[in-house]
């Protein structure tokens, strides 16, 4: 049965997508004292990575924007195949972005944005979080952004 914060993924016309496989020697999602640890989600869709390259130069702020609102959605199914059921999280941590960023894009807090305004959006009070917003010179099948997070859980 699906609870509140499905209820409003829902009425926000979204869908969560098929969590994804660790591309490496890593693990999705780890539970501990409490906490749900999801790693770091790509800006996947359908099986691919949606915005490549990056921002500043192949990328657009609102299409890095786009990016980091499927890595939080991506977040969201890791979290909903951990937990069985979203309404066990108590309250989004900590969220740490990472853009793929030309020389001289300074923007990168715009960018992800994108994940904590949806998050907070679907999660109410409970998606306030902390963040990082950083650049870095490319990341994993040249996403142009990666995103991972933080939650408490009951």
């Amino acid at each position: 049965m699906a609870g509140t914060i499905e209820a409003r993924i829902k009425a926000l016309d979204l869908v969560l997508p098929e969590p994804k496989s660790a591309i490496a020697t890593y693990v999705p999602f780890v539970h501990t004292n409490g906490q749900l640890l999801i790693s770091g989600q790509l800006p996947m869709k359908d099986g691919s990575v949606a915005a490549t390259g990056h921002l500043g130069r192949d990328v657009a702020l609102k299409a890095g924007q786009d990016a980091a609102k499927l890595c939080a959605l991506n977040i969201l199914a890791q979290a909903k195949t951990a937990l069985g059921e979203l309404d066990r999280i108590t309250q989004l941590l900590r969220l740490n972005g990472f853009v793929s960023a030309a020389p001289g894009f300074a923007d990168h807090p715009k960018v992800i944005n994108g994940a904590s305004d949806l998050l907070v959006e679907i999660l109410g009070d409970k998606g306030r979080h902390t963040r990082i917003a950083v650049g870095c010179s490319s990341l994993p099948l040249n996403a142009a952004v990666e995103i991972d997070a933080v939650f408490s859980i009951d």
